[in-house]
C-alpha cells in the first residue's frame, strides 16, 4: 500500500480544497485528506469504492456501522444514506483515501462476460481488506495523473480493470447487483438520478414510479429496500444536506438555505434539521466553524 500511499498523499497536498477533497481529471476519481478527526458528515453517497491508504474512518447505514483504516476498502452499491466520521488522523499522519465512483454499464458489461449472479441480501455498504490486485490497478491509474497526455488515451482501461478485480474478489457478488440488466437496483437508480437533479421541486412519486417502470406500490418497496428510505424521505435527506453544505461552506442564512432547497417553511426546515443533524441550523454551523477552529 506504501506505492499507493505516495501517489494519493501527493495529489492530495497539491490539489486539496478546503474540505479536503481533492478531484482529479479522471471522470469520477477523487482523493481525500484531513490531518484532525472529523465532524459527522451526512450523505445519500452514490456507488463508490474508497480505498483507505492512512488513518481510520467510521461510517453507519441505519443500525449498520462499520470501522475502517489503511488496507481497507468500503464499498457502496447503491445510492444510501450514510454518516460517516473520520476517527484517525493528524498532521503528522494525515487520512488519506482514493475514492471512485462506480460504473453501472462498466459492471453490467464485465458481470456478463464473467458470469455469476447477484445474491440478493448483500448488503449495500460493506467494509472488505482491499484485494492487492485494486491497490495495483489503482496505483497505475494514479500515476497517469503526472503525465496529463496519456490520461485520454489509458485512464478508461484502468478503471475497467479495478471494475474487472471487484468483481473478481470478495465484493463481486454485491456489486454484480449494481448492473444486474433491468434489475431493481437499476430501475431505482433511473428514478434516484431525477431525485438528485430535481430534488428542490416537487417531484410527485407517480412520475418516480413511471421513470423507474414500476406500480406505485411496487416502487414503494423496492425503492425503500435499494435505499432503506421512502421517495419522499430520500428527496427530504437531500434537501437538508444541501442546505447544510450551503450554510457551511458558502455561509448562506438559515432562512436562505431552506428556500433554496424547496422548503416554503423555514420553521419546518428548522425542525426537520435539528432532528437530522442533531442541533437547529444555527447551532450547527457554529459548532463546525469551531471544530475547524480548533483544528486550524
Amino acid at each position: 500500500m506504501t506505492t499507493l500511499l505516495s501517489a494519493v498523499r501527493r495529489h492530495s497536498e497539491a490539489h486539496a480544497d478546503s474540505s479536503g477533497i481533492a478531484r482529479t481529471s479522471i471522470p469520477g476519481l477523487t482523493t481525500v485528506r484531513a490531518t484532525a478527526p472529523s465532524g459527522l458528515d451526512y450523505a445519500i453517497s452514490r456507488p463508490l469504492v474508497a480505498l483507505v491508504v492512512q488513518g481510520a474512518k467510521h461510517v453507519t447505514m441505519g443500525a449498520h456501522a462499520l470501522a475502517f483504516s489503511a488496507g481497507d476498502s468500503l464499498l457502496i452499491t447503491a445510492d444510501v444514506p450514510t454518516v460517516s466520521q473520520i476517527t484517525r488522523a493528524s498532521i503528522a499522519a494525515p487520512y488519506y483515501s482514493l475514492v471512485l465512483e462506480l460504473d453501472p454499464a462498466t459492471v453490467a458489461d464485465l458481470a456478463g462476460q464473467m458470469g455469476g449472479e447477484p445474491t440478493s441480501d448483500s448488503a449495500p455498504v460493506r467494509v472488505e481488506p482491499t484485494d492487492a490486485e485494486v491497490t495495483e490497478a489503482a496505483f497505475r491509474l494514479m500515476r497517469l495523473l503526472d503525465r496529463p497526455s496519456s490520461v485520454p488515451v489509458l485512464h478508461a482501461q484502468l478503471v475497467r480493470e479495478i471494475h474487472y478485480w471487484l468483481l473478481a474478489g470478495r465484493h463481486g457478488s454485491a456489486i454484480r447487483r449494481l448492473g444486474w440488466p433491468d434489475g431493481h437496483v437499476q430501475r431505482v437508480a433511473r428514478a434516484v438520478a431525477v431525485l438528485r437533479a430535481e430534488f428542490a421541486r416537487p417531484l410527485p412519486v407517480e412520475r418516480l414510479a413511471a421513470v423507474a417502470g414500476m406500480s406505485l406500490s411496487s416502487f414503494h418497496q423496492h425503492f425503500r429496500s435499494v435505499t432503506s428510505l421512502s421517495p419522499l424521505q430520500f428527496q427530504k435527506h437531500l434537501r437538508l444536506i444541501e442546505a447544510r453544505r450551503l450554510m457551511m461552506s458558502e455561509g448562506m442564512s438559515a432562512s436562505s438555505a431552506a428556500f433554496a432547497v424547496g422548503y416554503e417553511s423555514v420553521p419546518q426546515f428548522t425542525r426537520e434539521y435539528g432532528r437530522m443533524f442533531g442541533l437547529p441550523p444555527v447551532k450547527d454551523t457554529e459548532a463546525a466553524r469551531s471544530r475547524a477552529r480548533a483544528s486550524a
